[in-house]
């Protein structure tokens, strides 16, 4: 067997020194109190903004921290919510019929070619959609109709903000630790 012939060998880069010229002498930045300035960041959330841009930024909070009672939370998306919640109580009671709030006028609007509708009422179907519209009917039954009571008494809103729910998360997997203690 004839030797094995090595590759080439592996390059390797010579370092350069850096030739330092004694006249400028090296000085770094000192940040604190009396010393140099910061370098610049964003302070785009400490800008003093206009009141009313605080105000509705605000009111949008506020509205998502409050908790809305059931009675109003299950209209949130609808037009006349007082002459809306007497309709559906008394179609849904007396006369069952099933009934669906559907989540924006411009959705409502796209099956009667409009860009909204606030309310839809279909009285005929054609042959050829009856198996899709039965299909509807189902699902709006099981959805709504089945489980007004449940909505009746869901409340609405509610929602924490990070802070808070980071709170509610450690205090929990505190007691989780102290159960699984007791448990061993």
């Amino acid at each position: 067997m004839a030797p094995k012939k090595g590759g080439k060998p592996i390059a390797t880069k010579k370092k350069t020194e850096k030739v330092v010229n004694p006249l400028f002498e090296k000085r770094p930045k000192q940040f604190g109190i009396g010393g140099a300035l910061p370098p610049k960041k964003d302070v785009h959330r400490f800008v003093r903004w206009p009141q009313v841009v605080r105000i509705q930024r605000k009111r949008r909070i506020l509205k998502q921290r409050l908790k809305v009672p059931p009675a109003l939370n299950q209209f949130t998306k609808t037009l006349d919510k007082n002459l809306a919640t007497t309709l559906f109580k008394m179609l849904l009671k007396k006369m069952e019929i099933p009934y669906c709030i559907v989540k924006g006028k411009s959705r409502l609007g796209t099956i009667v070619h409009q860009k909204t509708a606030a309310a839809l009422c279909l009285t005929t179907v054609k042959n050829e959609d009856k198996m899709e519209f039965s299909r509807i009917l189902e699902a709006i039954k099981a959805n709504f109709n089945d489980k007004y009571e449940e909505y009746r008494k869901k409340w609405g809103g509610g929602i924490m903000g990070s802070k808070s729910q980071a709170k509610t998360k450690a205090k929990e997997r505190v007691l989780a630790k102290e159960a699984a203690q007791r448990l061993n």
